[in-house]
């Protein structure tokens, strides 16, 4: 927990100042001459117990203007708390390449399996749905809390030819955001014709307005692919939109990054993980990039992945906290007070 204290410096001043009022009051009460009638009557003013008694009272006194100060200052906490409602896009690609066994068994049962783990392991009142994109983009699984379906929805991938990373993003925030009026014709390669659904016009939406980077904290997603962009809108663009919505996208590459001809059924193609296109798309939606070398380095990936997903930290204001310990410090000073010396002192 890390605190930030608003104008406390001249709050913290008043504590040495409150120290030293205590202690001169102690030596002006040892200069006054007081004529009693008893010896008896001396040890009740003075109390009966040892003599550091007298000075407990005083100071848990002092702690509680202590802490009504800390109170009146409006302290703040960064505290990490679980997350009551979240919604995760899994973002995946399908493209001919992820065929390539150099991820055994290879890079797509790889990547599915390392879904289906993290998947299993979310809590349950976590929706997720289910994204896959190649030259392009289709939701295969809307957002569900059902484990059987977006399990069944991993298991359907078909390859395809392609990459449109852009597409993934954008359809995924479509996903996510259905009334923000989100045009993703282009990125589901979908046709509109004339007394079609698709060519209704959706009812004007509200003005969009921008929120910083990251502070959408019910919904994340998580893009893995194995290539560089081949086809469909620009990623960066996209990523744009997700951080004016300030939804954060975890890109996960596998595979090669080097560049590599990688052969199957017959045929070739050249391959190349665009690890830089990755790391900017998470660095502008304050995300985070993993790379992914291997089946258990997936793995690991999407373990670390599933604790981050289901928290957030959020500051919040702890006045009450200290008002609260300013009033027990208090009551305890005042009853340790009566009970030793029979008064309030």
């Amino acid at each position: 927990m890390s605190f930030i204290w608003p104008s406390m410096l001249w709050l913290l001043a008043l504590l040495p100042l409150l120290v030293a009022l205590y202690v001169w009051l102690l030596r002006k009460k040892r200069r006054t001459t007081v004529r009693l009638a008893s010896v008896q009557v001396a040890k009740l003013a003075m109390g009966t117990g040892p003599g550091w008694r007298r000075h407990v009272p005083p100071a848990l006194m002092l702690l509680a203007v202590a802490a009504g100060l800390f109170a009146v200052a409006r302290p703040t906490a960064t505290i990490t708390l679980p997350l009551a409602e979240r919604t995760i896009i899994l973002a995946m690609d399908v493209s001919g390449s992820m065929r390539a066994e150099d991820v055994k068994p290879n890079r797509l049962v790889a990547s599915q399996e390392a879904a289906k783990a993290f998947v299993n392991g979310l809590p349950r009142e976590v929706r997720v749905g289910v994204v896959s994109f190649a030259g392009t983009a289709a939701v295969v699984q809307a957002p569900t809390t059902s484990r059987d379906d977006v399990l069944a929805a991993i298991d359907r991938f078909q390859l395809q030819r392609g990459t449109a990373t852009g597409s993934g993003i954008i359809l995924s925030l479509a996903t996510l955001f259905p009334d923000h009026g989100i045009e993703i014709q282009h990125v589901t390669g979908q046709r509109s014709f004339p007394g079609s659904n698709n060519d209704i016009r959706k009812p004007d939406t509200p003005p969009f307005k921008p929120v910083p980077p990251g502070s959408y904290n019910s919904a994340a997603v998580i893009m893995l692919t194995d290539g560089q962009r081949t086809t469909g809108p620009d990623p960066m663009e996209a990523a744009k939109m997700a951080a004016e919505r300030g939804v954060r996208v975890y890109t996960v590459g596998i595979g090669t990054t080097s560049g590599e001809i990688i052969g199957f059924e017959g045929w070739s193609m050249r391959v190349r993980l665009d690890e830089e296109t990755l790391k900017n798309v998470s660095t502008l939606t304050h995300g985070e990039y993993f790379y992914a070398g291997t089946a258990d380095d997936l793995k690991k990936v999407y373990e670390g992945l599933s604790s981050r997903m289901v928290v957030e930290r959020k500051e919040t204001e702890v006045s009450a906290l200290f008002a609260a310990l300013s009033v027990l410090l208090s009551v305890v000073a005042a009853g340790l007070s009566v009970l030793w010396f029979g008064r309030v002192a």
